[in-house]
This record gives structure tokens, sequence and C-alpha cells, in this order.
């Protein structure tokens, strides 16, 4: 009779090392994961588990973080849908953002939060697929924008070229939601494999020794990381040393005023350059925020990307007892970037606050509102020109 490789073609990533036997002596017999190509482990598998005080901690920090996820990255999205003033480019793509972040949260961080306490994964081997291509799905749309982000910041500061608009971020959007979702629905047609908990909290990328599972993993970890990481990178210092360059300019315009022959102030006052069009004070500080998101992604899968390659590729770290408790702390830590996302728009901008504010209701509205200062600061793109011609004081 023939077998399932034969009759697929491809070798299966099925762990025997969890699971003592594939059959109980007649061929018909076979377990539905290998036709999955999902590892089923045992209960008695060898891993360390976490301690009981410490999995209670961790599941309330878990559902603190699936209800700011929620709640902060719903108002950015409500913020943005109720006011059309706010359906900007840049606020399009960051509603985008807050969405994804808002599904990460619903859809597979709850599953991810019972599988911590009952160390099982009890929805089936299907859904196991099917939560790790959202899981997927949902971080490469994150992803994806933060990129669109940053190399609109690299147009708009380096190049001095706007060229994003609403209709193009739409567009923009509809491609990111279509690549995100060609390059993830992959891991549910049994293209790589996936490790059923108990061996880790939720289903995540298992040791294999075959080609076209590992060819897969290395595609899946570059373009959520490494591809990402570099043109981000890239973009941000390319930016860094555009502002250090144009304060260092705005200091020399400064030093090198002159007095005219009344020993008055010759000033043309807040004279613009025509290239200079764009308001760069505002664009360096919504430069600032983008770029702490950029750090906060950088820390938050820089150790699942090192994670998720060597499940794949040491048998030694895979089948270590302790793979259970640092699988939970990784996945932990990259959870933290839909909560990190919100807390950063609070911190950074102003809207964001007071829309929070807005929405929050009357009861929960203690301290007083205290009135905003104005303050008076001299835009990056002004520059002032010294004239003997004019003279004022």
């Amino acid at each position: 009779m023939a077998t399932i490789e034969e009759v697929m073609g491809r070798p299966f990533g099925f762990s025997f090392s969890q699971v003592g036997s594939v059959s109980d002596g007649n061929d018909t017999s076979i377990d539905t994961s290998v036709a999955l190509n999902v590892s089923t482990s045992s209960i008695g598998s060898s891993y360390t588990a976490l301690p009981a005080p410490l999995k209670i901690g961790l599941v309330i920090i878990m559902i603190l973080m699936i209800a700011i996820g929620f709640f902060g990255n719903a108002i950015v999205c409500l913020i943005v849908y109720q006011k059309p003033a706010m359906r900007s480019a840049i606020n399009l793509l960051l509603a985008t953002l807050a969405f994804s972040d808002i599904m990460l949260s619903l859809l597979c961080m709850p599953f991810t939060t019972i599988t911590i306490i009952t160390v099982n994964w009890n929805f089936g081997a299907h859904f196991c697929r099917i939560s790790a291509m959202l899981y997927w799905l949902f971080v490469l749309e994150g992803v994806s924008i933060l990129l669109v982000i940053s190399v609109d910041r690299f147009l708009i500061i380096v190049q001095r070229q706007d060229k994003l608009n609403p209709h193009r971020a739409k567009v923009i959007i509809g491609i990111s939601w279509a690549l995100s979702f060609c390059i993830s629905f992959p891991s549910v047609t049994g293209w790589t494999f996936v490790e059923v908990p108990a061996r880790a909290p939720q289903c995540v990328l298992g040791y294999t020794e075959f080609p076209a599972d590992r060819a897969y993993a290395v595609m899946l970890v570059v373009s959520i990381f490494f591809i990402p990481f570099s043109v981000m990178l890239y973009s941000y210092l390319c930016i860094l040393n555009t502002v250090r360059r144009n304060a260092l300019r705005i200091h020399n315009h400064a030093d090198s005023l002159c007095l005219s022959q009344e020993s008055k102030l010759g000033l043309i006052g807040l004279q613009k350059s025509p290239q200079m069009n764009v308001d760069m004070s505002f664009k360096t500080r919504a430069f600032t925020t983008i770029l702490i998101l950029f750090i906060g992604f950088s820390l938050c899968w820089l150790p699942h990307t090192v994670f998720s390659l060597l499940s794949v590729f040491s048998r030694q770290f895979y089948y270590s007892p302790s793979f259970y408790i640092t699988s939970t702390y990784i996945l932990w830590l990259s959870y933290l970037k839909p909560v990190f996302n919100p807390v950063v728009y609070c911190w950074r901008i102003k809207k964001f606050r007071e829309a929070c504010m807005e929405f929050m209701p009357k009861t929960f509205k203690i301290l007083p509102k205290v009135p905003g200062r104005t303050k008076r600061r001299i835009q990056p793109s002004t520059i002032y020109i010294c004239s003997e011609t004019q003279s004022s004081v």
C-alpha cells in the first residue's frame, strides 16, 4: 500500500520523538496530524513547565496586554474613522497598523493565554495551522506598514518629496494586505512544519530537516524582520544625518547675522527657501515618533527571529527541556508590540491623548483638565538672510 509520502510526493515534518508510533500495525491507521504536517506532543513529553505563581502572573499580564492592545488601538481607528480631517495618508497607515494589532490581540493572544494555563492545545490541529497563519498575517501587515512609513519619512525629509497622499496610501494598504496573506497562507496548506503545544504555548515553527520547510521558514523570517529592519535602519540613518545637517545649517545662518551701517539688525525674517516648503519641525517630530516605533519593533522581534531560526535549524535547541519556557518568554515579548504602539501614541501625540479623554467615560475623568501652554518655536525650515538694504528691529 502506498504511503502518504509517496502519494503527496514529499516527506512530512513529523516529530517521531514526541509520539511513539504512527500506526498501530495497520497502514490505514495514520494520525491526522501527519497529514497536516503538524507535530502532536504527547503528554509524557519532557519539558520544563512554568512554576504556578509565574504562570498566574504571566496570565494576568497577558489579559492586561489584550485589553490595552485592543482599546488603545481601537481609539486610533475611531479617531481616523470619525474625523475626516484626520484621514491623512500617515494617519491611514497608522490606523491600519492599529487594526492589525487589534486583530493580533483578539485572534491570537487569547489562545496563547489559555494554552499557558492548560499547557496542552485544546483547539485542534487544523486551528493550530489557522492560528499560526493569522499570527504571521497580522505581524507581516504591521511590519509592512512600518516599512512604508519609514520610506515615506525618508522621501519627505531626505529627498524632499512628499508624494504619499490618501489615495496612494489606500492602494499601498491593499497591496500590503495581499502580500502579507500570500506569504502567510502557505503555513495553512502544510508547506512548513508547525509544532502543536505543549512544547510551546502557541503553534510555532518546529525543527525539520526538509529543505522545503526550512526554505519557507527562512523566507518568513526574512520577510518579517531582516528586509524591513535593513530598509528602516538605512532610512532612519539617512534621516538622522539630514536632520543633523539641517540643524548645523540653521545654526550657521543664525551666527552669520550682521549689523547694518546704522548698527541695526538687517533681517528678512521668516523667509523660506523655495525648496524648503515642508514644515520640517512637524515632519521631524513625526519621524521621531516613528523612530520610537521602529526601536520597539526591533526589541520585540529580534529575539523572536533568532528563536524561530534556532527552532527550525537546531535540533538540540528545539528538543531541550527549556524550550517551553524560552518560547513562552519570546512569544510574550513579541506580543508587547501591539501594546507598545498605543502607549507611544499617547506619549507623543497630543490629539491622541485628547481623543483618549474624549472616549473615556466621565466617571473615570478624575484629574482636572490642565490648560496647555503655547510655545513659540522657530521652524527648522526658516532661513534668516542678512541684508544691508533693509533694516528692522
